[in-house]
């Protein structure tokens, strides 16, 4: 059994503490939080250990992994940390909302061998994971157009968006790295914004807008199209679209059932897409931490790692740089 310490008791760490107390394989033996209380009731549901310093935590040597689910700017102290520990890290994304902070903490932990993986668990998706199960047996001959579909039922809290360094390195890079999981390396980024509305206050020129388009091309010439919205009345819209010389892939979007009604007032009536991520990655986030338990026992590449997450980061910053100028960026 591995035992698992949780670093922050919000809103994803609740999901974390969740799936590491429900897997066959993991215990989550510590909560973390220094908000006073809140570690101690989520601690409590599953008779884990609560503490408001990391350093308590870090010191118990039967913590073999953590998983930091606090708010960004705490990542990289945390990673640092635990890695100084000897502690495998699954961090959630983004690693950081600056890439010079990224770099310096890599450099001052990479002598020491640390095992860091990033929190893109839409890689665990089932259904993603098979499109590109399906590409590399070469179903549909060369990819040569990606469309991704990412849009959220309703704007964040305004509490989390203030910190959350704007739509691309938020929202946004989640897709630009389902990109790289798909296309691989990406040579150039264009992006447009739409004015902010109810996703906040800045404008879109800081990266926080409502609405977003990015286009990418690959390294190898292929291209990508991300589609984004804060405000989707519809639920939570998410979809993969994968077209190659020989046919195409597609991921649809999922709904509570697949029970279709037929009635006078319409055909094919289906019930609301689901509402939140919670719901639609429910599976993602229990097979992302499934691979990180065994990964982590069994001495295997950890993956998504440190640097798929800075790579992403490029890419959104790119992304901010394209609509604050209207070029497009070459990157890499």
């Amino acid at each position: 059994m591995l035992d698992i310490a949780l670093f922050g008791s919000g809103r994803i760490g609740r999901v974390h503490a969740d799936t590491i107390a429900s897997g066959p394989r993991t215990r989550l033996s510590w909560v973390c939080d220094p908000l006073p209380g809140a570690a101690a009731e989520l601690a409590g549901r599953y008779g884990a250990k609560a503490a408001e310093s990391a350093g308590e935590v870090l010191a118990d040597r039967s913590v073999t992994a953590v998983v930091i689910a606090s708010p960004t700017p705490t990542h990289l102290e945390l990673i640092a940390a635990a890695a100084d520990a000897g502690k495998a890290v699954l961090c959630e994304k983004p690693i950081d909302l600056d890439l010079e902070r990224v770099d310096a903490c890599w450099k001052r932990i990479a002598d020491s061998g640390p095992r860091v993986m990033i929190g893109f668990n839409r890689r665990f998706d089932p259904a993603f994971a098979e499109i590109r199960a399906r590409i590399a047996a070469g179903e549909i001959g060369r990819l040569e157009h990606l469309v991704i579909t990412s849009r959220d039922p309703e704007p964040p809290p305004p509490a989390y968006a203030r910190g959350a360094g704007g739509i691309f390195r938020d929202m946004t890079i989640h897709d630009l790295d389902m990109a790289r999981f798909l296309l691989g390396d990406i040579a150039e980024v264009h992006a447009m914004a739409a004015p902010a509305g109810a996703g906040g206050a800045t404008g879109p020129e800081d990266g926080e807008a409502d609405h977003a388009v990015v286009t990418l091309r690959s390294a190898d010439g292929r291209l990508c199209q991300i589609a984004n919205s804060r405000s989707c009345a519809f639920g939570y819209d998410q979809r993969v679209e994968a077209f190659g010389t020989g046919g195409m892939l597609q991921a649809a979007n999922r709904t509570p059932t697949t029970v279709r009604a037929y009635t006078a007032a319409g055909v094919e009536t289906a019930s609301p897409y689901l509402r939140f991520f919670l719901e639609r990655y429910r599976e993602a986030y229990r097979r992302e931490l499934e691979y990180f338990a065994g990964a982590v026992e069994s001495g295997a590449p950890l993956s998504p790692g440190y640097a798929d997450g800075r790579a992403a980061l490029v890419l959104a910053e790119a992304a901010c740089e394209s609509v604050r100028t209207g070029r497009t960026v070459a990157v890499g």
